[in-house]
């Protein structure tokens, strides 16, 4: 066998070539996560186009491509609760190509909610940041003679379980917060779930049903046009899409929930990966544009680091968890 070897000036010359046009020999996202990503990325969304989840997630896939180079594509898998979306991103290969644009329901209810999951969240994923967080809103339809939260209490303690409440379904982030708020106001109202938040808005437009909590975005046109009353925001302060509407804790203190969304990875997906993608987000989300554009549907830009994202949805399991035994909420 003819053997024949380099000279070490030529190996020189040539290994110098190779960094400079930037070519790795190691696979980039098992290596130190510099040159991820090399292809497109995908961020599974697992609720249907237009909701909140899909709004951010598509203002993030945006903004991760400009930073990153690489295309980021949405793909929403919807069905069973965001449990199908869950499932398929931490069982793809942890290589930062395959995310999942998380939210209250997926990692932090449902774990409460079903009896079987199909995987675990907080084993099976990864979390890269937080990335936004809203409130949503109490409205009613305008037939019912209630102008604030403390008339609303009184009139479902004076007629218990007559006045409806509809919610995206049970066991949804609106339905739960809804629960917490009869809970501490000591007031029974009677639950209607549809299958999504849209034909709940047309039926308590309609005045089919007479009050509801959801996102702040979704009932911006009808409230300027009438067609539902604000009573109250979730968070423990005003927001600026409603300067005038009170936070319900300012009524009924105490009470807050607001509602969180953010991008997590299979679990083993290696942390410079995890690492170059956490950096981008938080240098994203603290430009004033990408600000701007979560504020104009309701959102508060709010970034973490990795641990900081697994430690503040470790807290909101445990809470989702008592609301979800305390109203005996089940998954339909």
């Amino acid at each position: 066998m003819i053997r024949f070897s380099l000279p070490a000036v030529l190996i020189t010359v040539l290994a110098a070539a190779l960094a400079a046009t930037g070519v790795h020999a190691q696979d980039p996202s098992t290596g130190s996560g510099q040159a991820y990503p090399t292809r497109a990325v995908r961020i599974v969304v697992p609720y249907a186009p237009g909701g909140p989840v899909d709004i951010v997630a598509r203002i993030t896939a945006q903004k991760l491509a400009e930073s990153l180079g690489q295309q980021f594509v949405v793909d929403n898998r919807t069905g069973a609760g965001g449990n199908i979306a869950l499932e398929l991103v931490a069982r793809s290969a942890p290589d930062g190509y395959t995310l999942l644009m998380g939210s209250n329901g997926t990692n932090a209810i449902n774990p409460s909610l079903y009896k079987k999951m199909p995987v675990d969240p907080e084993k099976d994923l990864a979390p890269v940041s937080m990335i936004a967080s809203s409130a949503l809103i109490l409205v009613t339809h305008p037939s019912l003679p209630a102008a604030n939260v403390r008339q609303l209490i009184s009139l479902a303690r004076a007629k218990p379980g007559v006045i409806t409440y509809a919610s995206a379904g049970s066991g949804s982030t609106a339905h739960l917060a809804f629960e917490l708020f009869k809970s501490m106001a000591k007031a029974d109202m009677l639950h209607v779930p549809y299958k999504g938040a849209s034909l709940a808005l047309v039926d308590l437009v309609a005045g089919q049903v007479q009050a509801m909590i959801t996102g702040i975005s979704g009932t911006l046109a009808y409230v300027k046009a009438g067609r539902m009353k604000p009573l109250g925001v979730t968070s423990d302060k005003r927001q600026p899409l409603l300067p005038d509407v009170p936070s319900i804790s300012e009524q009924l203190p105490g009470y807050e929930v607001t509602t969180w969304y953010g991008v997590f990875a299979p679990a083993a997906t290696p942390r410079p990966v995890v690492d170059r993608l956490n950096q981008s987000m938080v240098k994203i989300f603290a430009t004033p544009d990408a600000q701007a554009r979560l504020a104009a549907v309701g959102a508060d830009a709010h970034t973490t680091t990795p641990p900081e994202f697994a430690q503040a949805v470790g807290r909101e399991r445990a809470k989702w968890a008592k609301i979800v035994k305390e109203s005996g909420a089940r998954a339909e």
